[in-house]
């Protein structure tokens, strides 16, 4: 039965109830309305308020979206380092800062070519850089072929053991592979910057290289293994050529890695002629001691090292930015 729902009829004795006044009603919306402006239902000449439908969350979404979307604020560190490349010494520490030098220092630049060596630590980076970025690019995409697509025991505890390489600090092996290339006579040589990139890749790139290779389609493998190809061949002629954009990601970060880096150069390279880019901008930095100041050198030395990774990253900067999206986004 349904009786007990519903409403009971009014007693007689009860008094009548007064009807809501509807100006005061209007004159306490108005006064809770934002600003003690008149509430706004999407009509009117006022400011337009969240109607119930996510419109006024939204708006406030997309302008959070165009604040951390705005490049400005990335680009200001390269506009100082132009900028103070084109100064004397005495205009860098100025304050407030001098934005746009006037007039331009241009001649920072054949100093710094004058100043030391330069081409040849160009030269010598690049002979370090090229070999030892192919060599990355090529055995992290083996690794990380057997790894996503070759089913053989303990494939997973291995897989696993490579990525608990990531937590090992560089500092933890440096004294073992020292002693080891030292043994090997490859002290004041190239051999310890190029070789061991010849030997697995590093774990973040095969991880990367790996997850790629999951989201290819294995009916494209498995018609291949159909017609009598082997794997060497599906991954040379299959898996390589649809995996370009990650490929292009790990070139980009192994090119980054090798023009950039210091510490190993240090430790293996003892004849000055033999140096890198990274080193000569220390050795530039020390020739200030006891004699000038050599900021200025030191930025046009950097706006120079940079000027190649710029160029490269915005040539490939759509397979750099696919290559990102992508891994990891099993289709």
């Amino acid at each position: 039965m349904v009786y007990n729902k519903l409403p009971l009829p009014p007693r007689l004795d009860d008094p009548p109830r007064p009807k809501p006044d509807q100006h005061a009603l209007e004159a306490t919306a108005n006064r809770a309305a934002p600003g003690g402006g008149a509430a706004q239902t999407g009509s009117g000449n006022g400011p337009a308020t969240d109607r119930g439908d996510g419109s006024a969350d939204s708006a406030d979404g997309n302008r959070q979206r165009d604040r951390f979307s705005d490049p400005r604020p990335l680009l200001l560190p390269f506009f100082w380092l132009l900028s103070s490349s084109l100064k004397s010494p005495q205009e860098i520490y100025v304050f407030p800062p001098i934005w746009l030098p006037h007039p331009a220092q241009w001649g920072n630049y054949p100093e710094v070519v004058t100043e030391l060596p330069f081409f040849l630590y160009t030269r010598n980076t690049l002979i370090i850089t090229i070999p030892a970025m192919l060599g990355q690019v090529l055995t992290s995409s083996l690794a990380a072929y057997g790894f996503a697509r070759l089913r053989f025991p303990g494939r997973d505890v291995a897989f696993g053991a490579l990525l608990a390489t990531l937590m090992l600090p560089y500092a933890v092996t440096l004294i073992p592979v020292y002693i080891m290339f030292k043994a090997f006579g490859w002290l004041g040589t190239y051999l310890p910057l190029i070789v061991p990139f010849w030997f697995g890749g590093g774990a973040f790139n095969v991880f990367l290289l790996r997850q790629f290779f999951l989201t290819i389609p294995d009916e494209l493998e498995e018609a291949a293994l159909l017609d009598g190809a082997g794997y060497l061949t599906i991954y040379w002629r299959i898996i390589l050529p649809l995996s370009v954009p990650a490929l292009i990601v790990v070139t980009i970060f192994s090119f980054l890695f090798h023009w950039n880096d210091f510490l190993a150069p240090l430790i293996y390279l003892n004849d000055f002629h033999t140096w890198t880019l990274a080193m000569g901008v220390v050795l530039l930095k020390n020739a200030s001691i006891g004699r000038r100041d050599t900021t200025n050198l030191l930025m046009a030395m950097s706006t120079m090292m940079i000027t190649p990774i710029i160029i490269i990253f915005f040539v490939a900067q759509r397979a750099f930015i696919q290559g990102i999206v992508l891994t990891g986004l099993k289709g």
